[in-house]
This record gives C-alpha cells, structure tokens and sequence, in this order.
C-alpha cells in the first residue's frame, strides 16, 4: 500500500553533514535500499535515515545472477521513481558496472544520477587507482561520494563469488589502508560488506566518515540491508547477515519500523548476522 508521506512526522532532512554528525554523536545511520516511489514512501514514514537505490536491482528487481547487467538508464530511472517517495531521507544512488571506468563516464554518470535521478550523493564500489581518482573528480565537483569496500558485488568474478573478504590479516589490512585512500579521496561516506565483525570495528574506528554495515558485525555507525531480504521476500536462500523483519508483524511499515528501532538501539545485527 502507498503511503502518503503528508501523513509522516516532519522531519529535519537528513544531510550529508549530519551523517558526519551522527557518528561524532554515536546515533546509528540507518540505510535501506528502495527502488521504487511506494517502498521510498515507506522508508520516509518509518523515519529510515538513508535511502540507497542500489543495483542490486538486478538481482532482486530484474532476476539476473549479479548486479553487473544494470545500466545506468536504468540507474537514473529507479532513482528518479525513488526520489518522489522521499522528502527527508536522504538519497543515494550506485554507480552501476564500469560507470567509473574514466574519470569523464564517473561525472556524466554522478550529474545524471544527481540531475536526472534527483539523488544527493553516489555510490562507488573499490578502492583501484581509478576509482580514487573518480572519486576524487566527483567531490572536487561538490557530489557527494559513498564509497563502498569489503565484498564488492560488482567485483563477483574476481573474487569467484560473492565471498567474505578479509579475513586474512593481510587482506584486513588492506582494507584497512582502502578505507582511509577512499576518505582522503574525498567519500563523505562508507559502506562496509561482507567483513569478519573485528575487521569492521576496526575500519569504523580507523576513519573519520561514517561507515555503514552490510554483514559487517554491529560495531559500524550504522547499518544497510536490502528492503526485499529484511522482508523475507527474496527468492532462494536469505543472506547470514540479514533478518526477516516481516515475520510475526503483518505489514511492511511496521517490518521497517522494526528494522530502523533495532539499529538504532543495537539490538541488529545481533552476533548470529556476524562473520569472525
């Protein structure tokens, strides 16, 4: 059921200083992806702090295996959809597969997905030399950057899957030393998958941007789950680091009011949604 966002609480809008803020505070972010205006509209209502379009649509929206058929018409198109649910949730959309294979694709795809799509801030997955310079090309240009590190979903082949990623302490380390390349890069934030709960902690407390967690342990300032697998709705088998927040409530306003309530007191991810 659509849900009119005039029948939501006023709200200040949730900004990209104010995340910044949120983790000096110690207030958990909380993230969920949407990809259309009704779920937007949803996320608006139960006060959801972040509202990332994600290209995992491919996968839980158009049914493909990863997320590197999504295209960046595509991208601008769900953002855009997104955009009219929302008023204080802030907005962030991914740059889908080789958007950022030149600096020049990176600003034409960050102006379509701000211009076009209506979103405040763009996501990059990695930390390779271009990526750093993409994003360092975006934020010199005022557009805010989400970096994103760990299990990078548009990097499936490298890493024959989509498996934990530092684990080693080699690995954890690198991490380590991405996180801060991306931060002194210019992101404005970061989103953290796929990582042992001691690697995650460890990163969170490394940088100075805010680090939202996707299988990453509870330690993050924040925490991001697909809206399809923290419903119990996505075919197959529901991710370790996720939790059906549907069941035993009857609607999905109340499964994400659930969600953003157990965030926010730390009461999700409970140790079980954890790696070591």
């Amino acid at each position: 059921m659509y849900v009119d966002n005039a029948s939501a609480p006023a709200r200040k809008p949730v900004t990209v200083p104010g995340l910044r803020a949120m983790k000096a505070e110690g207030r958990r972010i909380v993230m969920l992806t949407a990809y259309d205006a009704s779920f937007a509209a949803q996320l608006e209502a139960a006060g959801v702090d972040v509202a990332l379009v994600g290209d995992s649509l491919g996968m839980v929206v158009q049914g493909h295996r990863s997320t590197l058929p999504v295209t960046l018409d595509q991208m601008v198109y769900h953002t855009a959809a997104v955009a009219r649910g929302l008023s204080a949730t802030l907005l962030v959309a991914d740059l889908p597969f080789m958007a950022d294979r030149g600096v020049s694709h990176a600003l034409e795809a960050g102006a379509r997905l701000l211009g076009e799509g209506g979103a405040a801030m763009v996501k990059i997955e990695g930390a390779a030399a271009h990526v750093l310079q993409a994003i360092e090309a975006l934020a010199a240009r005022a557009v805010p950057v989400c970096a994103h590190l760990g299990l990078t979903p548009q990097s499936v082949h490298k890493f024959g899957g989509f498996r934990i990623q530092g684990r080693a302490q080699d690995a954890a380390d690198r991490v380590v030393e991405q996180a801060l390349a991306v931060q002194a890069a210019g992101a404005d934030l970061l989103v953290l998958e796929g990582v042992p709960t001691a690697l995650g902690e460890r990163v969170t407390r490394a940088v100075e941007i805010p680090v939202v967690g996707i299988g990453a342990g509870p330690h993050c300032d924040g925490q991001v789950l697909v809206c399809y697998d923290m419903l119990g709705i996505t075919p197959g088998k529901r991710p370790k680091f996720s939790k059906d927040f549907l069941a035993g409530r009857g609607s999905v306003a109340a499964a994400i009011a659930a969600y953003a309530d157990e965030v926010r007191s730390g009461a999700f991810p409970a140790p079980e949604h954890g790696f070591n």
